[in-house]
C-alpha cells in the first residue's frame, strides 16, 4: 500500500480547506451529539458537535472541546449565562437536519425552528433536549479549560440527567449505541452507521488476546 507523508511543514502549506479535511478525518471517527442550550430571554439554540469525550463516571461527567471564542458563539455564551446544556445522539432519521444546526444562524433565530427540529423540555433541566434524539443527556456546567495551544475550550459538564431507551441498555450498564441508530461522524461532512465486532472482556496481563 503506497503512502503519502506530510512533513509539518507540508502541512502549513496545504491550502486552508485541504489541512482541515485532513487533520479533521485523520483523527479517527468521532463522537456526533447535538448540543442544546437556552439563554436567559428563553431563546434556544442547537449546535452540532462532534468533539464530546468522556471525562469520568463519578461524578459522571464529559467534555466538549468548542472554538475560539472570537466571533459568536451561542452555544457557550448560553451555557456561561445558564450553566446547563444538553447533548442528544443523532440518528439517521434526522442527520440532514443535525448537519443543517451548523449554519451561521442569527442568535434570535433558534435553529429548532429553522431545521424542524423538536424542543423538549424536562422538569429536572432547563436547557432543551431534541425530541427526535434517543439517547439524551442533561448537564450542569462544572468548569472550563483554556487551551493555549490554539485557543479551543474544554468544557466540561455533570450528567444530572440520562435518558436511554430500555432496549438499548443491557443489564450490566453498557448502552447499545448500534442498536438504537446512534451516528458518529468523520471529518466535518462524512457521516457513518457502525458495526459491532463483538464485545471482550476486560483485559488483564495474565490472560491471553
Amino acid at each position: 500500500m503506497m503512502q503519502k507523508t506530510f512533513s509539518k511543514a507540508d502541512i502549513l502549506n496545504l491550502s486552508k480547506e485541504y489541512r482541515r479535511n485532513l487533520i479533521n478525518s485523520v483523527g479517527g471517527f468521532k463522537s456526533l451529539a447535538l448540543v442544546g442550550t437556552i439563554d436567559r430571554e428563553g431563546q434556544t439554540n442547537l449546535s452540532l458537535i462532534s468533539s464530546i469525550i468522556h471525562v469520568g463516571a463519578n461524578p459522571p461527567l464529559l467534555g466538549m472541546l468548542m472554538r475560539p471564542h472570537v466571533v459568536p458563539r451561542h452555544t457557550i455564551e448560553n451555557i456561561e449565562a445558564t450553566h446547563h446544556f444538553t447533548v442528544n445522539h443523532v440518528r439517521e432519521e434526522f442527520y440532514t437536519l443535525a448537519h443543517q444546526t451548523s449554519a451561521r444562524y442569527p442568535k434570535e433565530v433558534s435553529e429548532f425552528r429553522a431545521t424542524g427540529l423538536t424542543e423538549e423540555f424536562s422538569e429536572m433541566h432547563p436547557a432543551p433536549y431534541v425530541l427526535e434524539s434517543s439517547v439524551r443527556m442533561g448537564l450542569r456546567f462544572v468548569e472550563r479549560h483554556h487551551v493555549t495551544a490554539n485557543a479551543t475550550q474544554l468544557i466540561i459538564g455533570e450528567i444530572i440527567e440520562l435518558s436511554v431507551p430500555s432496549i438499548g441498555l443491557k443489564e450490566d450498564g453498557f448502552v447499545d449505541l448500534e442498536s438504537l441508530g446512534t451516528l458518529t461522524v468523520s471529518g466535518l461532512d462524512s457521516y457513518h452507521k457502525t458495526q459491532r465486532l463483538g464485545r471482550l472482556p476486560y483485559a488483564k496481563a495474565d490472560s491471553k488476546p
